[in-house]
């Protein structure tokens, strides 16, 4: 019987189903960044499978089925005015490598009937009534290649596409120089190529994400995108600083004669001293029920180990079967990878950080053991704040139900009560940034670290925010160049600015010769701000221009100023008790002040408030405004700043103690409100004339 013709809805949906798993494999073997669980790949793996077997004619050489990696190329669309489709390829920042024998993937079963199938499949081909199978743990890192001549190392890269992969052998070989395996002892034929695992355990992925967690930036979802974005730097320094681990499990290539098994295979390469699964986590089966006895203990063993599996290995082991039974386009016929069901929902905490946002405020993070919710691995959840730890009582080394929406930083739904468990003690904030040391403040909830010049995690918003043009007004300060100058350890706190030298700039993106002489001169410009600006420009919490501009004239030098006590700044009309706490706190803190004595020291002048200005700057002191509506002579941050330069106070809301309202056009329902409750309205010729009065129109 011939196969049935394909209706239309199918060749769409095997297209689409190709370009998707194209588009996974684009993130995981080009870029080392997956966005989705290895069990929903496969569901869209095995779903083109099916359609092409039940569909043979739609079947194409090009396809992901037929292909081992991941450099078959991602359509994204078509340039404007080009009949040819745009092609993002996998990264090609390291030299490609061909590989002498194809690095081939495996196909996956999840139940034990599809083992008993292989079983007997293999078995009928061969024609024998029994198979010996070694199992081994199926790794969750990053596969390689590793080659030795006479004994010593020489080259090693990634699988790639399994045609070809990346040539990184200056990193494996900080990984084997710290397992002293760049040199193998005893006899060693005159060339080997070794394939084997890279990953990370999961004690130093948690160290590793608790890092960057505390730094703000981004983590790694679990291990193996940890490994494989360790692994794939272009400084080594960076690879050697990382825990990665390798085991090998197959000799590729040897210029003498194979061991005829798997078995004795691997205890070869153990007698050259490179590592191997451990006897206890790898087994010779005398059948296929030996091999799913296997798999059920190490499922049960999997919470103990100290690194990610996410299935076994089988393999025949007799490399005699495995040559008859030869492979498929991307995959052996003589292995498969059984794997564990993906765990759900549940999970446990292996530690509590907190992450220092842009602001300062610490935001507690529960790290996880990596868990697939929705088809997406998720490694931590947000904790919010110390009161939210608290009322649901998480602590370390709790199980845990999490729940994540969108794509969003999941929750911590609940904590799950086990039977006779053993908790830690309660979540305690730290008392210095775990970044930059500097001392911990609590404000209601939240907590800040008070390091807001020196904090990296500040840093680069802090730069942003002291050139903006309500502060010190430095162009050519823009988000890209801000961040190159604090990746590259330019700038480590705002001082640095002024230390920038053309030579440094030069070596930027975006940066010649004008822009660069542009740039140092805008800053030169900037070193004798206000006393009004550049407390703006600080970034101190809850001090914005109006309460910049109040303390500029009460105090009139930030000598002045540094030496205030909270209770002279609570006396001052317009700054309670949490905006003084919160200066206090900001100009206490040493590193702050070695900051604005090395600006002092580097030619920053703060212009001081003489007492007479001083006097007269307030004319609306006092007096709040609430704008609805837009205004056509001046833009609502401009009318701000006038307002606020004359002492006026802007605020969000309409309340019984506004003073006016400034009517625009298309108002909102704030001019409803005010009417309500009676709350002078002003037009914009009303408000232009009050600036006039004001002497500033």
């Amino acid at each position: 019987m011939s196969p049935p013709d394909a209706p239309l809805h199918i060749q769409v949906r095997i297209d689409e189903l190709r370009e998707q798993i194209r588009h996974h494999d684009h993130l995981y073997y080009g870029l080392g960044e997956p966005e989705i669980a290895d069990s929903e790949y496969d569901k869209l793996f095995k779903a083109l499978h099916d359609l092409e077997e039940q569909y043979p004619d739609l079947s194409s050489p090009d396809s992901p089925t037929r292909r081992v990696g991941g450099a078959v190329p991602r359509f994204v669309g078509k340039p404007a005015g080009s009949a040819t489709p745009k092609v993002v390829t996998p990264v090609e920042q390291f030299s490609k490598v061909p590989h002498d024998r194809p690095l081939l993937s495996l196909d996956s079963v999840l139940v034990p009937d599809e083992v008993y199938a292989f079983d007997k499949r293999v078995k009928k081909e061969l024609d024998v009534d029994r198979i010996e199978y070694v199992v081994e743990p199926k790794y969750d890192g990053l596969s390689v290649v590793i080659g030795f001549r006479d004994g010593d190392f020489v080259e090693g890269a990634t699988r790639g596409d399994g045609q070809t992969g990346e040539s990184i052998a200056p990193n494996l070989r900080s990984i084997l120089s710290r397992l002293t395996c760049l040199t193998l002892p005893g006899r060693v034929p005159q060339r080997i190529v070794v394939r084997g695992e890279v990953y990370l355990r999961l004690p130093d992925f948690q160290a590793l994400n608790r890092q960057l967690t505390e730094r703000g930036e981004k983590t790694f979802a679990n291990p193996r995108n940890a490994a494989s974005g360790s692994l794939r730097q272009l400084d080594s320094r960076i690879t050697a600083s990382r825990p990665l681990v390798l085991t090998c499990y197959d000799l590729m290539v040897s210029s003498d004669p194979l061991p005829p098994t798997h078995w004795e295979t691997v205890a070869l390469l153990e007698s050259w001293s490179l590592p191997v699964p451990e006897p206890a986590q790898r087994q010779m089966c005398h059948g296929i029920e030996e091999v799913i006895a296997f798999h059920r203990s190490m499922m049960e063993r999997r919470e103990d180990l100290p690194f990610e599996i996410d299935g076994i290995v089988v393999k025949l082991n007799s490399r005699d079967y495995q040559e008859q039974l030869g492979e498929k386009s991307r995959s052996p016929r003589w292995a498969i990878a059984f794997k564990f069901p993906p765990r759900k929902e549940l999970t446990t905490v292996q530690d509590i950080v907190v992450s220092v946002g842009r602001t300062g405020a610490l935001t507690p993070i529960a790290l996880l053991t990596p868990v697939e919710v929705g088809g997406v691995t998720i490694s931590r959840a947000t904790l919010h704040n110390v009161e939210e730890v608290a009322r649901k009582d998480v602590r370390v080394g709790d199980r845990v139900k999490i729940e994540r929406a969108g794509d969003v930083i999941p929750d911590i739904v609940e904590r799950v009560a086990m039977p006779g468990e053993q908790r830690a003690a309660p979540f305690a904030v730290p008392r210095h940034c775990p970044v930059c040391q500097s001392a911990v403040v609590q404000e209601g909830p939240v907590y800040y670290c008070t390091g807001q010049t020196v904090c990296s995690a500040q840093l680069k918003g802090g730069i942003q925010h002291f050139a903006s043009k309500g502060a010190l007004n430095i162009e050519g300060l823009g988000e890209k160049t801000v961040a190159q100058l604090v990746d590259k350890s330019f700038v480590k706190d705002l001082s640095d600015l002024y230390r920038l030298t053309k030579e440094q700039l030069l070596s930027l993106d975006g940066f010649a010769e004008k822009s660069a002489t542009q740039l140092l001169s805008a800053i030169a410009q900037s070193n004798t701000p206000s006393l009004e600006r550049f407390l703006f420009g600080l970034g101190i919490h809850h001090v914005g221009h109006h309460v910049a501009r109040i303390l500029a004239a009460e105090f009139g030098a930030l000598e002045t100023l540094l030496a205030a006590t909270r209770e002279e700044l609570v006396e001052i009309h317009d700054v309670g008790p949490e905006i003084a706490q919160s200066v206090v706190h900001f100009f206490a803190e040493p590193r702050n002040l070695a900051v604005l004595d090395s600006m002092k020291a580097l030619g920053v002048a703060v212009q001081t408030v003489s007492r007479e200005t001083s006097g007269q700057v307030a004319p609306l002191k006092g007096k709040s405004f609430v704008f609805s509506g837009g205004l056509k002579s001046l833009n609502r941050q401009e009318a701000a700043q006038r307002l606020e330069a004359l002492g006026g106070r802007v605020t969000s809301s309409v309340s019984k103690h506004t003073t006016y309202v400034v009517v625009g056009k298309a108002p909102g329902s704030k001019l409803a409100e005010a009417e309500r409750l009676g709350v002078a309205l002003l037009d914009e010729a009303g408000f232009l004339e009050l600036l006039q009065r004001a002497g500033i129109g």
